[in-house]
């Protein structure tokens, strides 16, 4: 049943996403996650603690968070399975943890940004990265735009879509609680090395496989997609993903360099500090607004190729079962 949820959950999110009065009224599953991710940081890293048990409360933190939100999803799946019809309440409960639409209109607003003025620009791009935007020039902002484009094409689209499949409902969320505590307590400064490692090592591994085949699915997308290469694509996530600080944001960053002739990456400030990081594919670096709308039409090519991979998938192991 949960193959069979995954395209009705793709389609229904990419056409009405996440109502922003939704949002208002009873907030989001990932801001909820957030408090509980919040109200565990505050009680268990505390500065008196040694670096070993800062690490071990981050174990028992990211236990907890896990064991809650396990049992809350089961008893939900549990509970509208027991009704005539529950695959519906399914399928709309499995739409908030995906981010197609919100992602594309993000991203899309840089690129209408841009055309404004600079400063615009940088603040649209300000909302959707963790790098300092203040000085950053065109291409800098289109870079920063087209970069989380790609990284959220996994972490946003893929990987929540691949749980969805092998574990329903329960799989989703457990997915996007990891996700959220990586990106709030997974980093590598005094605050969180130690506490946050847990965090950041289930992120790396829940996102092992759909890394790899969100390049799988950019390069598929390249054949509808005008002027991209998939041979491109391919090559640079082969080449270049490795260079990636993390095992898997390489892959759909390099794919994404490949097949549109761009290079990505390279140094950038993070609270005032220029970071050296390694650049991707052997492109064009000087980008603009209308190369993120080309990269925003390679996106949705390649949601298009996951909705498609969803549907035949659910179709033959219904036809199976």
């Amino acid at each position: 049943m949960t193959a069979l949820i995954a395209p009705f959950a793709l389609l229904l999110e990419r056409v009405l996403g996440y109502s922003p009065q939704l949002v208002a009224a009873i907030g989001h599953p990932v801001m909820w996650f957030g408090k509980v991710i919040d109200y565990l940081e505050t009680r268990l890293n505390t500065p008196t603690r040694s670096p070993v048990q800062r690490r071990q409360a981050g174990i028992v933190a990211h236990g907890l968070l896990l064991a809650l939100v396990l049992v809350v999803s089961v008893m939900v799946q549990q509970a509208v399975r027991a009704f005539p019809g529950g695959i519906v309440f399914e399928i709309l409960l499995a739409t908030p943890f995906l981010a197609q639409k919100e992602l594309g209109r993000a991203v899309q607003a840089v690129a209408l940004a841009l055309r404004t003025s600079l400063d615009a620009g940088r603040e649209s791009v300000s909302h959707i990265v963790g790098r300092d935007t203040q000085a950053l020039d065109e291409a800098g902002v289109s870079r920063a735009a087209i970069e989380t484009l790609a990284e959220s094409t996994c972490d946003g689209v893929v990987a929540p879509w691949f749980w969805l499949v092998i574990f329903g409902l329960p799989g989703i969320a457990l997915y996007k609680a990891i996700n959220t505590a990586d990106s709030m307590i997974g980093h590598r400064n005094d605050r969180y090395i130690d506490y946050g490692w847990a965090a950041a090592k289930l992120d790396d591994l829940a996102n092992w496989i759909p890394a790899r085949l969100s390049a799988v699915l950019i390069t598929a997308a390249c054949f509808i997609t005008p002027h991209a290469s998939p041979s491109a694509a391919w090559a640079m996530a082969r080449r270049d993903a490795r260079k990636h600080a993390s095992p898997n944001s390489g892959w759909p960053e390099a794919s994404f360099a490949g097949a549109l002739g761009f290079r990505l990456g390279g140094p950038r400030s993070y609270d005032g500090e220029m970071v050296d990081l390694p650049s991707f594919g052997d492109g064009k670096s000087a980008l603009a607004g209308s190369d993120i709308l080309r990269a925003l039409g390679l996106y949705r090519a390649t949601l298009n190729v996951l909705l498609g991979v969803s549907a035949v998938l659910a179709l033959l192991l219904w036809r199976a079962g």
